[in-house]
C-alpha cells in the first residue's frame, strides 16, 4: 500500500522532476502575466532578506541546518522560476522579431534535398516516394493532404512524423552494425558509444531537428551516457531531463503539439506498457515481440487519444490492426531506405536493396489504402480545453486506483465524469 510519504520518496528518486515543474510554472507565469521586472524584484528581495538574516543574527542563525533545508528549497524554486520567466521573455522577443532559418537549419534542408533526389531512381509512384522521403528524412514538400489523412485514419500518422520510433530504429541499426566489435574493453566501449551518439544526432540533424526527434535523441543520450558510466538511469528521470533541456533551449516548446503528444505518449508507454505486458505472460519470443508492439501501441493511444481529439478532432479505430504490421514493416524499411540514399549506386547489392525498398513500400501503401477506406475507421470527436482537462483528470484517478487500490479514487473519477457532463449541458 502506498502513502503520501512513499509518493514523496518516489519524487526524490527523480530529482529532475522538481526543476522541470518550477520551470513550467515560470513559463506559464510569463505567458499569463508578463513578470520579467517583477520577478527580478522579488528575487532580489528574497536574496537581501537571506543576507540580512546572516548578517544581523550570525550567532543564532540555523538557516543552514538540515531541519531548515526547506528554506533553501524555496530559494532554489524561486531562482528556477525567475530564470524560466526571463528565458520565456527573451523567447517572446525573438518571436516578435522573427529571423530566417539559421545556417545549420539551411544546411540540414539542403542535405535533405540531396538525399531525396536519389529516391527518383526507384520505380515507385509519387505517393510512395513522398512517403519514403517523409519517414526517413522528414522531407514533407511532396506530401499531400489526402495522403496524410489516409495515414491518420489508419492510425499510423506517427510514421510520418520523425520521432522516437525512428530514432530508436536508427540506434538499433547502428548497434547491430557495431556488434562485430568485441563486447569488452574500455576503449571499444567508448568508441561504440560515441559512434552511436554521432549517428543518432546526425540523423536528428538531417531530419530538421523536429521536436519529437530531439526529445528522443536527448533521452537516448542521457540513457546511454548513464549506461556507459555504469549507472542505471531512471526512465522517468530521463524523460524529465529531456523535457527540461528542451524547455530551457526553447520555452515555447511547451505549446508545441509535437512536444505535448511526444512526451504524453512516451510517459504512458513507460507507465502502462509494462503493466499491460504482465496481463498475459508470454515466454515464446516469436509471440512476445508482436505482443510488445501491441501493448506499446495501446499505451500510447490511451495517453495521446484525448490530445488527438483536442487538436485534430479524430482518432483512429483500426490502429490495433495496422500498427503491428506497419511498425514491423517500417522497422526494416526505414534503415533500408536510408542505406539506399547514402550508398553509391555502384555499390554491390544495391539492386537487391532497391528491390526490397520498392516491394516493402508498395506493401505499406497497399495496407494504408485498404484500411483507410473502411467505413467507420475513424472516430470524430472534438474536445474543448475543459473537456481535455477533465478527461485526463478522470484517467489519472483511474490509474491511481489501479496503483493504490483506494476505492475513493473511483468515486473521484465518476465525479469528474459527471462534472464534465454538466459542463457540456451548461
Amino acid at each position: 500500500m502506498y502513502s503520501a510519504g512513499s509518493v514523496i520518496d518516489e519524487i526524490r528518486k527523480r530529482p529532475l522532476l522538481r526543476p522541470l515543474f518550477f520551470w513550467i510554472v515560470g513559463i506559464l507565469l510569463q505567458i499569463c502575466f508578463p513578470l520579467q521586472l517583477a520577478s527580478l524584484a522579488i528575487l532580489l528581495i528574497i536574496m537581501i532578506a537571506l543576507v540580512l538574516s546572516f548578517v544581523l543574527h550570525p550567532q543564532n542563525n540555523e538557516t543552514l541546518s538540515y531541519h531548515n533545508r526547506w528554506v533553501w528549497g524555496v530559494v532554489f524554486a524561486c531562482i528556477v522560476v525567475f530564470l524560466a520567466i526571463q528565458m520565456t521573455g527573451l523567447a517572446e522577443q525573438r518571436l516578435n522579431n522573427p529571423q530566417g532559418p539559421g545556417f545549420l537549419f539551411r544546411e540540414a534542408h539542403n542535405m535533405q534535398s540531396r538525399m531525396v533526389e536519389k529516391l527518383g531512381l526507384l520505380q515507385l509512384p509519387d505517393a510512395g516516394k513522398s512517403v519514403l522521403a517523409t519517414i526517413t528524412v522528414n522531407y514533407r514538400k511532396a506530401m499531400t493532404r489526402e495522403l496524410r489523412n489516409q495515414f491518420s485514419i489508419t492510425g499510423v500518422s506517427h510514421l510520418l512524423a520523425v520521432s522516437g520510433f525512428h530514432v530508436g530504429i536508427v540506434c538499433a541499426f547502428v548497434n547491430a552494425a557495431l556488434s562485430f566489435f568485441p563486447r569488452r574493453g574500455f576503449v571499444v566501449h567508448w568508441m561504440k558509444y560515441l559512434a552511436t551518439m554521432l549517428c543518432v544526432w546526425a540523423f536528428t540533424y538531417i531530419t530538421g531537428l523536429t521536436t519529437a526527434a530531439v526529445r528522443a535523441a536527448v533521452m537516448l543520450t542521457i540513457y546511454m551516457t548513464g549506461r556507459v558510466l555504469k549507472r542505471d538511469p531512471d526512465k522517468y528521470n530521463t524523460l524529465a531531463g529531456a523535457a527540461f533541456c528542451m524547455l530551457v533551449y526553447n520555452p515555447f516548446y511547451l505549446f508545441d503539439v509535437g512536444f505535448q503528444l511526444s512526451f504524453v505518449a512516451v510517459f504512458f508507454i513507460l507507465y502502462l506498457q509494462p503493466r499491460l505486458n504482465r496481463l498475459i505472460e508470454i515466454r515464446n519470443p516469436v509471440i512476445a515481440t508482436p505482443w510488445n508492439v501491441l501493448t506499446v501501441t495501446i499505451a500510447a493511444q490511451i495517453g495521446s487519444g484525448f490530445l488527438c481529439f483536442f487538436y485534430f478532432g479524430q482518432s483512429s479505430m483500426v490502429f490495433l490492426f495496422t500498427n503491428l504490421f506497419l511498425s514491423l514493416l517500417a522497422t526494416i524499411l526505414i534503415p533500408a531506405t536510408l542505406l539506399w540514399m547514402i550508398m553509391p549506386v555502384w555499390t554491390p547489392g544495391m539492386d537487391l536493396l532497391r528491390s526490397v525498398v520498392e516491394t516493402m513500400t508498395r506493401c505499406l501503401m497497399w495496407i494504408v489504402d485498404r484500411f483507410s477506406s473502411i467505413p467507420g475507421a475513424t472516430l470524430s470527436v472534438r474536445f474543448d480545453f475543459f473537456t481535455l482537462v477533465f478527461s485526463y483528470l478522470c484517467l489519472t484517478f483511474i490509474l491511481v486506483y489501479f496503483r493504490l487500490r483506494h476505492y475513493w479514487m473511483l468515486f473521484a473519477s465518476l465525479a469528474t465524469l459527471l462534472l464534465m457532463l454538466c459542463w457540456h449541458l451548461v
